[in-house]
């Protein structure tokens, strides 16, 4: 075993962040899994061998040969797959059941949600997602772009980030809420309306936002239903001000109004589509946006009110349930992102689980949230594929995911960038 790699293994061993920068980048890694899924097919393949060179894949196939200097990793009864990708996460969150979000808001300290945001990150890695879109910090400003740094200097460990900072609101149309209207209340999110929501999108960019979100629907006032916030005009002169930076735009929608404002103003992906319309994923599909259906988080909610999971289905489950059945139906490209910190970071596969339950394959489920979720987020030229030149992004989980998804739940090996996090070391 090379002097480094058992420094990573000491390091891991003591929880302590094994230093990225002291990683050879000409460290060599036999990997022998007993199956490899590639990502992109609903293949499994038996005896295949994966050989990582540095922080890339330089060979893949039943006749890998590694030098006599290679580290080999034996895992048997393991699947060697993609690092997966979380499509809608938000670290700076914890579950509503432990603290509503407006008072997560209002209440907890930046210095306090950033330490909590720190551990999800890990969660998050140890559990084989190596890869997050965080959409909002929900009031945490754009402290996601420091915890994305941190992770880059590896001074914490955690996956890769595309980050939204602060997400953009209509002015009046977020909360928290329920305080005298001449009172300034910090938000979840920045407000932004008219010709200034141009400049507010330029703004986040230059603070470091991968992508921007906006809140094409939301509710006006206490007790009622979402309703549209943004004007297509609107909508469209900020996606163009992103497109233009070279940043994709990702549109909370539940309402079929939203919803095609948001399609019509040519965001990239639509977030939840609850009420969504066989017209309305008739137009994604014509436009190429992407689908994240969220049923996690509405599941977690519904179960925090009391439903146990038993028949008959809440009206807002089943909803999410509907909308997958419909974007499937119109072939929309589906994302698996479960809108994670609404429940437990950590358990991400939950979304997975439901996506199945929801009428996809396992299969399905795999390839959207390995090279599906990469093609979608413009990452599919390094990641979510084991292909030869790819970023070595590699987990190993105990069975088959191609036929039970729950199987990403035992992840018994993690690889991000060419560094192992989790796994046994190699001889």
């Amino acid at each position: 075993m090379s002097l480094i790699r058992r420094i990573i293994a000491l390091a891991l061993a003591t929880c302590a962040i094994p230093s990225i920068a002291a990683e050879n980048e000409q460290a060599l890694t036999l990997l022998l899994p007993d199956a490899v899924f590639d990502g992109e097919t609903a293949a499994l393949r038996k005896g295949w061998a994966v050989l990582v060179r540095g922080n890339r894949i330089e060979a893949v196939g039943p006749d890998v040969v590694a030098p006599a200097e290679a580290s080999v990793i034996t895992l048997p009864g393991t699947t060697l797959m993609p690092g997966m990708i979380e499509g809608h996460s938000h670290l700076f969150l914890h579950p509503y059941n432990e603290t509503p979000r407006d008072v997560q808001v209002l209440h907890e300290s930046l210095a306090l949600r950033t330490a909590r945001a720190t551990v999800h990150a890990r969660v998050t890695l140890m559990a084989g997602f190596t890869t997050v879109r965080d959409l909002g910090t929900e009031g945490a400003a754009y402290a996601d772009v420091g915890l994305k740094q941190a992770i880059e200097q590896g001074i914490v460990p955690g996956p890769r980030m595309l980050v939204a900072t602060r997400a953009i609101v209509a002015p009046g149309a977020y909360g928290p809420r329920g305080f005298e209207p001449g009172v300034t209340v910090p938000l979840g999110a920045e407000e932004a309306g008219g010709a200034e929501l141009v400049n507010v999108v330029r703004r986040q960019i230059g603070a470091g936002a991968d992508l921007i979100k906006l809140y094409a629907d939301y509710r006006w006032g206490p007790g009622e239903p979402s309703r549209p916030t943004f004007t297509e005009g609107e909508l469209k002169a900020a996606v163009d001000a992103a497109h233009s930076a070279g940043r994709q735009v990702v549109a909370h929608a539940g309402t079929a109004e939203g919803m095609r404002r948001a399609v019509a103003a040519g965001v990239d992906t639509i977030e939840h589509g609850d009420q969504g319309t066989q017209e309305v994923f008739a137009a994604m599909k014509a436009k190429g946006v992407g689908f994240c259906p969220t049923l996690a988080a509405g599941d977690a909610i519904a179960r925090y009110r009391g439903w146990g999971g038993a028949a008959p289905v809440p009206k807002d489950v089943q909803e999410g349930f509907d909308a997958l059945i419909k974007a499937r139906k119109a072939g929309v490209a589906i994302c698996m992102g479960g809108d994670v910190g609404v429940y437990a970071h950590g358990e991400n596969a939950r979304e997975a689980e439901l996506m199945v339950q929801g009428g996809m394959t396992a299969a399905e489920v795999a390839i959207a949230a390995t090279s599906g979720n990469a093609k979608m987020f413009g990452l599919g030229d390094r990641l979510g594929k084991v292909k030869v030149g790819m970023l070595a992004d590699l987990i190993a989980v105990a069975g088959n995911p191609l036929t039970d998804i729950s199987v990403i739940r035992n992840v018994a090996l993690v690889m991000k960038d060419g560094v192992l996090w989790k796994g046994p070391v190699g001889e």
